[in-house]
């Protein structure tokens, strides 16, 4: 993130046009989420980005959230041209004015020549960011170790009985409350109609409150694949493509528990009164562009959001992508729930982490 959801809708699109004269110069810091992610990328954009352009692109890795982007727009010391926010993150940001705003208009046609506001996901999310991809949240466990005897659906996540040891899950309130309501028995059309209640919020942190002992936190998207290799959790949350990384690259045989899968779309945003705002635009049009998006999704199992691109992921990611029908529960976070109740729900979570 109900398998026959389609991707999350455009936050934007963008269109690929030639670079010439002083924009063909300089340079650009990219900020994302690092690991297999960031490597994919500096594979099929970064690289191939500033060969067509000769811009330059300085990656940095972050773990997410708005504080640093603030932090730098407010103080005006921008240092990030460029950085790659969940969906809920780019609608908050573009209300709160740390993002430039992007004309879906002047987006490129996809390269069958569809125009981009057809080609990519119907339904624009936020005026300011780009849509790259969908991932999904979902369970993992080491099949080597558990083998036929590992979790089959979400509540196993919540069962310390049958499945004693330490589970993971990110150190926010996003997901894990999803989770705890599906888990509880809240279908998933309903569980952000549930969670805006006071009542609902405090059933999500009474399910929490049954595997508090068990849990261990992690923060930064490599962290899940590593606690499971070690043997320090015997499940975790984690992002389906880091899942698909570790058994490519670490020869690992981890599993994926689809039920109750959570997709987050992300885009690419450019950060407000930065330097190189004109070069910065260039690149979130070639990284949105229809080749780009395929050779990501044929190395990282993150659905792209453009129907030309989708048509050209072939080999064994495709049947990884989180938005491929399949059996299972699957919720599509609500972008909008989280720009208006995630500060409160923040500061609950952090005060249910102190007792």
């Amino acid at each position: 993130m109900n398998m026959n959801l389609p991707l999350v809708a455009v936050i934007l699109g963008a269109s690929l046009l030639p670079v010439v004269g002083a924009q063909a110069q300089g340079s650009i810091t990219v900020t994302a989420w690092g690991g297999a992610y960031s490597r994919v990328q500096t594979e099929t954009i970064y690289r191939p980005f500033s060969e067509k352009t000769g811009i330059k692109v300085t990656p940095e890795d972050y773990n997410g959230g708005l504080a640093e982007i603030g932090a730098q727009v407010q103080t005006g010391n921008v240092k990030w041209d460029v950085v790659n926010v969940e969906v809920f993150d780019a609608v908050k940001g573009c209300e709160e004015g740390l993002f430039e705003r992007i004309d879906l208009k002047s987006m490129p046609a996809g390269s069958d020549g569809t125009p981009a506001d057809r080609d990519f996901t119907a339904g624009a999310m936020s005026p300011c960011g780009v849509i790259s991809e969908t991932y999904s949240n979902v369970m993992a466990y080491d099949a080597a170790r558990l083998k036929d005897n590992g979790p089959k659906k979400l509540e196993d996540f919540f069962d310390v009985k049958r499945f004693p040891g330490k589970r993971a899950l990110r150190k926010v309130p996003g997901v894990a409350l999803e989770w705890a309501l599906m888990a509880d028995g809240v279908a998933p059309a309903d569980v952000y109609k549930v969670l805006s209640t006071a009542a609902g919020q405090a059933r999500a942190f009474k399910k929490l409150d049954t595997i508090k002992a068990d849990l261990v936190w992690w923060t930064a998207g490599a962290q899940p694949a590593q606690l499971l290799a070690s043997g320090e959790v015997v499940m975790t949350s984690v992002y389906n493509g880091r899942i698909y990384d570790a058994n490519l690259q670490g020869k690992r045989n981890f599993a994926i528990v689809w039920d109750g899968q959570v997709q987050v779309a992300e885009g690419w945003v450019i950060l407000k009164n930065g330097k190189n705002t004109k070069a910065a635009l260039e690149f979130v049009k070639y990284a949105t562009s229809t080749q780009p998006l395929a050779e990501q999704a044929k190395r990282l199992p993150y659905a792209p959001p453009r129907a030309s691109a989708l048509a050209k992921v072939d080999g064994p990611t495709k049947q990884w992508l989180p938005n491929l029908p399949r059996p299972g529960r699957a919720v599509v976070t609500d972008a909008e729930f989280w720009n208006e109740n995630g500060d409160d729900l923040n500061k609950r979570f952090a005060a249910w982490l102190a007792k």
